[in-house]
């Protein structure tokens, strides 16, 4: 079975960019932390976050749930290709870790994966939001994200420690094999409509409490 590896590590910390007064809506003040840059070498990775990287709107990003934004390297080719050959970086969807080997139909809400002396879990898919958007001038490309269901995922971290790029991501454990991210994403998106089906997933105990709730809400 291949094995992930953690082709590159970004972080950036929140920043205020934009003018006043600007015509352009695009180019108006806005806070963010989504532009992040690849680093080399070891970097502490703490219980909600890397060292340098934060985030703008600490309502509905960071915390426990949401240390770490994973996105698989493989969507790189596919989106140059549907994007008019534009050529995003690594880091270009504001993930923290860009993954090789993995896709949202290959990982599990629940996994846990070994990254350096750091173990990880992955605790929900990534809802994407307009910055990403704003940040690309693309006016549709989150909703295009979430169309396509490649939306990268989140981790939590159940053990601090230094990680780096070029590093696997070794599975040490998968307790929900048949919530793959993907699935959660048809689910809470509403390309899978059955309410029992929300409802199972919904009492996933390793599913993000904010997933949880919204995918409750949903059912009333």
């Amino acid at each position: 079975m291949l094995i992930p590896q953690l082709d590159s590590i970004q972080v950036g910390l929140p920043q205020q960019i934009g003018i006043e007064e600007a015509t352009d809506p695009m180019d108006r003040p806005w806070s963010t932390g989504f532009f992040k840059e690849s680093v080399q070498g070891l970097i502490w990775l703490g219980k909600t976050h890397l060292v340098g990287d934060g985030q703008a709107d600490l309502k509905n990003h960071g915390g426990v749930d949401k240390a770490v934004l994973g996105y698989g390297a493989d969507h790189y080719p596919w989106w140059k290709n549907c994007l008019n050959k534009i050529n995003f970086p690594y880091g270009a969807f504001g993930e923290n870790f860009t993954i090789s080997g993995q896709t949202e139909t290959s990982v599990c809400i629940g996994d846990v994966y070994q990254v350096g002396e750091a173990e990880i879990q992955v605790s929900q898919p990534r809802k994407p939001c307009w910055k990403l958007s704003r940040r690309w001038r693309i006016e549709d490309l989150a909703l295009q994200v979430q169309k396509t269901g490649r939306t990268g995922w989140y981790f939590r971290v159940l053990k601090e420690g230094f990680v780096e790029p070029g590093l696997p991501l070794i599975l040490s454990d998968r307790p929900f094999p048949e919530w793959t991210v993907a699935q959660a994403n048809d689910i809470m998106y509403n390309r899978c409509c059955d309410p029992d089906v929300k409802s199972l997933l919904a009492t996933c105990p390793l599913l993000s409490a904010n997933w949880q709730e919204k995918l409750l809400n949903s059912l009333y």
